[in-house]
């Protein structure tokens, strides 16, 4: 079959796949140095400002998203909070991350992150397009990689770059494009999921609060002043279908219910989901002149908050290496970025998996157990050490404290 006629071809430094916070991050970085990118994506923007996602940020992530002229926004619509809520037993019992590392986190949806970065990168002139089809990442081993797509109108163009990011999320083509031999894929599937709402209420709490419960885990996140975002753990075969909103608030409620009375403040439910999850890394996160960034090479269980803050600190020292690459410092200047990236990845993921089975309730759990699980959450509520552990990792190792 005739290959299909391209009717333009562009030349950058930097074509990234994906535009996703994790690619227009890198873009914005780029930029800032005076560096062009390409960036597409299959998805309309309207698509992806739609899809609800996380909403915790480090400290850190925070302060680079306004110091770098992103926006401000999140220091007017955002909030700070010092510390969360872990719940068991019937009580509260809230770790302060102020009082134990001085850092905090900030609560600020994914979707707003992606418009701040899709509102600079128009502001600047970055070149973003999204809705298109037909991807594909060319001669990656090579010193002149291509990226091919069709845009929207139906016209087919071809960018040249030296080097291509794959920031193509979970479902990434681009990781595919290491060979099956030379790369290794570790996974880990579990055994429930997330059943989510968002609701029209008042807050329940001024910061999160993470239940562990007989019945299950819970968690109560907040979204602004008007509308909460809470899940409870289910079984990955759930329908939001076999959920009426009286039995999503009885098993809420039974969850944070305990000695001291505490409720959930109910409304309209106008949003249920039930989100599987996993945890995932793929090694190596370099070929050739191609970088994976963000969830295209890791995912992480939403327990520890940590899947946009990786994917965004993944570009921010990917940015820093693709710079000096383009400089003096070649190819080797790349090699750089796996060592340091993969560091905090598996940090990560071994605290999202800790923090995912401290809380939840395994399938065909015994009573023991669920004393066991209390016995461990009571080590890390009751000793400096425990809740220092917890702060740290959730706050996502300030760069202050890094070596």
């Amino acid at each position: 079959m005739a290959e299909t006629a391209i009717d333009t071809v562009t030349s950058v430094p930097v074509a990234v796949v994906g535009a996703g916070p994790a690619g227009l991050m890198l873009a914005h970085l780029l930029g800032r140095a005076g560096v062009e990118t390409v960036v597409v994506d299959t998805r309309t923007r309207r698509e992806i400002e739609t899809t609800q996602r996380a909403g915790i940020l480090e400290a850190d992530v925070a302060r680079d998203l306004v110091d770098t002229g992103v926006s401000d926004r999140i220091l007017r619509d955002g909030h700070e909070h010092e510390g969360v809520e872990l719940r068991f037993g019937g009580r509260a019992h809230r770790i302060d991350f102020k009082a134990l590392v001085g850092a905090s986190v900030w609560l600020y949806p994914q979707t707003d992150v992606f418009i701040d970065l899709a509102d600079a990168r128009d502001r600047d002139g970055g070149t973003v397009h999204f809705g298109v089809t037909g991807t594909e990442v060319l001669d990656v081993t090579t010193e002149a990689p291509r990226v091919r797509y069709t845009a929207a109108d139906g016209t087919r163009h071809e960018i040249r770059a030296r080097y291509v990011v794959g920031a193509d999320g979970s479902r990434s083509m681009c990781r595919d494009l290491v060979p099956e031999d030379r790369r290794v894929r570790y996974g880990k599937e579990y055994p429930f999921a997330w059943f989510g709402i968002l609701t029209e209420a008042p807050m329940s709490a001024p910061e999160l609060i993470y239940a562990h419960s007989g019945h299950g885990f819970a968690l109560i996140s907040q979204r602004s002043e008007a509308v909460q975002r809470m899940y409870f753990q289910c079984s990955p075969d759930e329908s939001v279908d076999a959920w009426p909103d009286d039995r999503v608030w009885d098993t809420l409620q039974a969850r944070v219910a305990g000695e001291d009375g505490f409720r959930l403040k109910e409304g309209r439910i106008f949003e249920k989901t039930v989100l599987r999850f996993r945890s995932f890394v793929q090694e190596p996160m370099r070929w050739g002149s191609l970088a994976l960034a963000g969830d295209a090479a890791h995912t992480v269980p939403p327990t520890g908050a940590r899947g946009l803050n990786l994917a965004l600190h993944d570009v921010k020292v990917l940015a820093e290496v693709l710079l000096r690459a383009l400089g003096e410092g070649g190819d080797t200047a790349l090699d750089d970025y796996q060592p340091r990236a993969l560091q905090r990845v598996w940090r990560a993921q071994n605290f999202s998996f800790w923090m995912t089975q401290l809380l939840h309730t395994a399938p065909g759990g015994t009573p023991y157990d669920l004393r066991r699980q209390l016995g461990e959450l009571d080590n890390v509520v009751g000793t400096r050490a425990g809740r220092t552990y917890l702060a740290e990792q959730y706050t996502g190792w300030p760069a202050r404290a890094q070596h």
